[in-house]
């Protein structure tokens, strides 16, 4: 597992998560620029789960906060993890309905970018369409396979995973929207994703798991969905099948060029 130079915070005694005035800051700096950057880009419903969110936006919400709106809407709850956890964990907590957040918020010089999933990535960028059970239901069955998953059955996955609740589009009667939260939680890539500079292929779940990524570019090619069903529809499909033939036709070439060393 990569390290990293975060450490998630941990609850007082009164269960609160206690952030500095800086640490609150940076958090409405983060959220007061996607604001402004989405309307008009991300998918329709993941700006309903926001609404329902109700995130504040002066201070890093408590995680009992957005508990109780998604165990409202789709039973799901979010779950304090240290920065980085193991595949095992990872899947585990999915099939039970909860989904990892570390709560650490990136240092102001990391402003635009971190490769860390920070509480900021995880509760602005992929807790609104957990309030959508569509997206729900396809989470919940992505965990359940991935932890009957073999090591390279979850190399698959996981690329799978980027290219959809990562890295996600979609179009819509109103054009193309964002919905995967890597993008959402993201300025540069908010509004890269939707020109023309890269490259946007119908989504084949085959497809997207033989596709490489990294996770310190911006993306070369996005999958399009042709709308949010097509997630709860493959969360129906034989999953398992479509991973081993994935397996079997192998990567593709990388769009990208190789990390410097």
């Amino acid at each position: 597992m990569k390290a990293t130079t975060y450490v998630a915070r941990q609850p007082d005694e009164r269960g609160l998560i206690r952030y500095t005035a800086t640490e609150h800051a940076t958090w409405r700096t983060l959220i007061e620029r996607q604001l402004r950057l989405l309307p008009g880009r991300a998918y329709q419903e993941y700006l309903d789960g926001l609404e329902r969110l109700d995130l504040p936006r002066e201070r890093i919400p408590q995680l009992d906060e957005i508990n109780r709106v998604l165990a409202a809407a789709t039973g799901w709850r979010v779950a304090r993890v240290p920065a980085l956890i193991p595949f095992q964990t990872f899947f585990e907590l999915l099939a039970s309905r909860q989904f990892p957040v570390a709560t650490f918020i990136r240092r102001p010089e990391e402003l635009d970018y971190l490769q860390e999933p920070d509480i900021f990535h995880e509760l602005f960028g992929h807790c609104p369409l957990l309030t959508n059970p569509w997206f729900a239901a396809f989470t919940h069955a992505y965990g359940r396979l991935g932890l009957a998953a073999s090591k390279e059955e979850r190399a698959c996955l996981a690329r799978l995973y980027w290219m959809t609740v990562e890295f996600g589009v979609v179009d819509t009667p109103a054009g193309r929207r964002i919905y995967g939260g890597g993008i959402l939680s993201s300025p540069k890539e908010s509004v890269y994703c939707l020109s023309e500079a890269p490259e946007h292929l119908p989504f084949d779940p085959v497809e997207a798991m033989r596709t490489p990524y990294r996770i310190d570019i911006l993306q070369p090619v996005y999958f399009v969905l042709p709308d949010l069903r097509r997630l709860f529809e493959l969360a129906g499909e034989d999953l398992m099948a479509q991973v081993r033939e994935a397996m079997r036709l192998g990567l593709h070439a990388p769009k990208f060029p190789p990390r410097a060393a």
